[in-house]
């Protein structure tokens, strides 16, 4: 299953909420929403910095990916951005890929 890495901040109104919650009424949250989708989480680490939360999760495929981050989105107490995570393997396997490409101007 394809791994995602979701970086989350909150907005004031998103820490007030984790304030009541906790931290581990969060990762339960998140558990939930992920597991709704058919994914599970990895692990899930809070920061200080530009994001509150990083998660590293597997899930399905990018339609799952994209449905968690407009769902959580559009409830307006956390931004996110998602990263698809490639494997060593797969990195590898793109760079043997022979691709016909013509540079700009050449």
């Amino acid at each position: 299953m394809p791994k995602y890495l979701i970086h989350a901040s909150y907005t004031a109104e998103g820490l007030k909420g984790l304030q009541k919650d906790k931290a581990s009424g969060r990762q339960q949250a998140v558990r939930q929403v992920l597991e709704s989708v058919g994914g599970r989480l990895e692990s899930i680490y809070y920061a200080f910095g530009q994001d509150d939360v990083v998660i590293i999760a597997d899930l399905p495929d990018n339609v799952a990916a994209s449905a968690i981050s407009l769902t959580v989105s559009a409830a307006g107490l956390v931004r996110t951005r998602t990263t698809p995570l490639m494997t060593v393997e797969e990195v590898d396997k793109s760079l043997s890929t022979n691709i016909n490409y013509r540079k700009p101007g050449g």
